[in-house]
């Protein structure tokens, strides 16, 4: 039997729910859990934390909005990960972490052999968390380091913090995708982030959305588009300051160079670089994994391949 995917979305869970999928992580039959914005009691969380710590068919675990709200949880989800090998992808947008609750969480995900796409948007992070954080992204022996990063909303994060992540960017991350939508960076951050984009040999995607810059800060990334090959493909830079011109002409001169690329590559080269693409899906990392709510059913159990790409890279 292929491994499925559970997903629940927004629901209290019941204790036949909570058994049910207890059951599948020990057979070793599920491959991506989602429970986001799910309600349980701490022993049910206790429960389930358990069985995913063995579990080595999940390779995606979603835990958005608020699943893990307490100290309490972020121990057990801490000791789980301990003891888990096969994660590559742990989801916590929108949980009450704060500095503290990920320096308990981190030296789980330090020692996680298979992590390669961490969530931790909106999460109450200060520069505290991106010390920690900027230990997890660089190569460490048989790990890949973070390939994908997402730190949206978390304006506890001083400009000292977004620097120190910069330099841990360009320094020797293998990171493809990094998020900081609505944070408060301004120009001066967006410029450090320009020239971390511009040493790094992996970041493909980066994500501005609705953190304060201007046109200086777009021009500043024209220029670096414009003069420095790099592997970037997709720079978001909506609802910021800029104008329309500037976010246009960046558009053309990545789009310029991802079709030079493909055309020096070849149609093998292109088909390679796209089976080893993560999903959009995964860029954000919640919402769009959901199924549609079916009346009849809070719980979707289906056999799926999500994720394929994501384990092929990882096992190459």
């Amino acid at each position: 039997m292929l491994p499925s995917s559970i997903q629940i979305s927004g629901e209290p869970l019941s204790g036949a729910e909570v058994r049910d999928i207890c059951r599948g992580l020990r057979d070793n039959a599920v491959r991506l859990l989602s429970l986001r914005g799910c309600r349980l009691c701490d022993r049910d969380f206790g429960r389930i934390c358990r069985a995913l710590a063995g579990a080595t068919s999940l390779a995606q675990l979603n835990l958005n909005l608020g699943v893990v709200s307490s100290p309490s949880r972020i121990k057990q989800l801490a000791e789980a990960l301990r003891t888990n090998r096969s994660i590559q992808s742990l989801f916590l947008h929108g949980s009450p972490l704060t500095d503290a609750g990920l320096a308990l969480l981190n030296p789980a995900l330090a020692l996680h052999p298979a992590l390669v796409a961490l969530d931790l948007g909106d999460c109450m992070l200060g520069d505290e968390a991106i010390n920690l954080i900027c230990g997890l992204l660089p190569p460490d022996g048989a790990k890949s380091g973070l390939k994908e990063l997402t730190l949206s909303a978390n304006p506890g994060i001083t400009p000292k913090g977004w620097s120190r992540l910069a330099i841990a960017v360009a320094h020797s991350s293998q990171v493809r995708v990094l998020n900081l939508d609505y944070n408060p960076l301004g120009d001066h951050v967006a410029g450090m982030l320009a020239v971390a984009v511009a040493s790094s040999r992996t970041l493909e995607v980066l994500d501005l959305e609705g953190t304060g810059l201007t046109n200086q800060s777009a021009q500043t990334l024209l220029d670096m588009v414009e003069n420095y090959p790099t592997a970037l493909r997709s720079l978001v830079l909506a609802e910021n300051s800029i104008s329309p011109e500037l976010q246009q002409q960046i558009c053309d001169l990545l789009s310029e160079g991802e079709e030079e690329e493909e055309v020096a590559g070849g149609a093998g080269d292109t088909q390679e670089r796209e089976r080893g693409r993560e999903p959009a899906a995964h860029q954000r990392g919640s919402s769009s994994w959901m199924c549609p709510s079916d009346p009849s059913s809070q719980m979707v159990l289906m056999t799926s391949g999500l994720g394929d790409s994501l384990l092929a890279e990882t096992e190459m």
